[in-house]
């Protein structure tokens, strides 16, 4: 089982200090923001320590090819009422593919867009656009990875034949693919619980393939709340039986699982969920021994 979680990377030590993270979790995979996922301002990518994470990564069975990269959220590609917001997305989305070469991981996670009220055929038709200008001369080896969104509010991405589309239609589609969340999924109205027919149906409108990763998270509303409230494993509307076999599915063992759960009274759950993951057994005590432990 290739999991792992999101993972915080700070000053001084960067990416090193991430792995590390990653790896005080038992974990062979992680996620990362290469910055802020609320602004701008990054890092230049010669401080953060890539070789030596590299070597890290090497020595702990956390290969750079486990890496995820998630897009800020500031990047809004469908946007088509004001120009400006549309561009910063092209130019920052284009500087994070970038950065995402440089460092050697192979995908950037993004989430499409919202259409702000333009209507989903126009904001759709924008995205494409939007992937077509920024991926523009792009190492072939770099892929995004649409994420499937909850639908809240005018968000795109929330059905596979969205999503679909952009793949499609977009010049660079073949460097486009989906990351999977459960979360959003059910959120959005889709029977997380009946996983081989929903994988059946993935891949007949996208294809099994373009399945670059999944993000493993609980919810904490119904099915078809449309709301992307994330729960711990276990602990939400999905609950821990049907995203244990989920992360044990076989059509997923190649696919890297990141773990996004909330923080319990300011602690990192990871290690602990993980763990129960790994072992296929449900501690229905493990909040509350995670904050005994603290």
């Amino acid at each position: 089982m290739i999991i792992g979680s999101h993972v915080s990377m700070s000053a001084p030590d960067y990416l090193l200090q991430a792995l590390r993270e990653a790896n005080s979790y038992q974990a062979n995979a992680c996620m990362i923001y290469t910055g802020a996922p609320q602004n701008t301002r990054r890092t230049a990518v010669e401080k953060l320590k890539v070789e030596e994470a590299i070597a890290y990564g090497n020595e702990h069975e956390l290969p750079i090819e486990h890496v995820i990269v998630h897009a800020p959220y500031i990047i809004n590609l469908a946007n088509t009422l004001k120009p400006e917001t549309y561009e910063l997305a092209v130019d920052f989305l284009r500087q994070e593919l970038v950065r995402v070469s440089q460092i050697g991981a192979g995908v950037l996670v993004l989430h499409p867009g919202s259409h702000v009220q333009a209507g989903e055929e126009a904001g759709l038709a924008q995205i494409v656009k939007g992937l077509d200008e920024a991926m523009e001369g792009m190492d072939s080896s770099i892929h995004i990875a649409l994420e499937t969104m909850a639908g809240k509010g005018s968000e795109l991405g929330y059905r596979f034949e969205q999503l679909a589309y952009l793949i499609t239609h977009a010049k660079y589609g073949n460097q486009l693919g989906v990351c999977m969340d459960t979360c959003h999924m059910h959120d959005a109205g889709y029977d997380v619980h009946a996983f081989d027919e929903l994988l059946t149906q993935f891949d007949q409108i996208i294809g099994l393939d373009r399945l670059y990763c999944v993000h493993v998270n609980d919810s904490k509303n119904g099915q078809g709340a449309r709301k992307d409230r994330h729960a711990n494993i276990g602990f939400g509307e999905i609950g821990f039986e049907t995203l244990n076999r989920i992360v044990h599915h076989p059509a997923l063992a190649s696919v890297v699982k990141i773990l996004e759960t909330p923080y319990v009274d300011g602690h990192a759950p990871y290690g602990q969920e993980i763990a129960m993951l790994k072992e296929g057994r449900f501690d229905a005590d493990l909040l509350e021994k995670i904050r005994e432990e603290r």
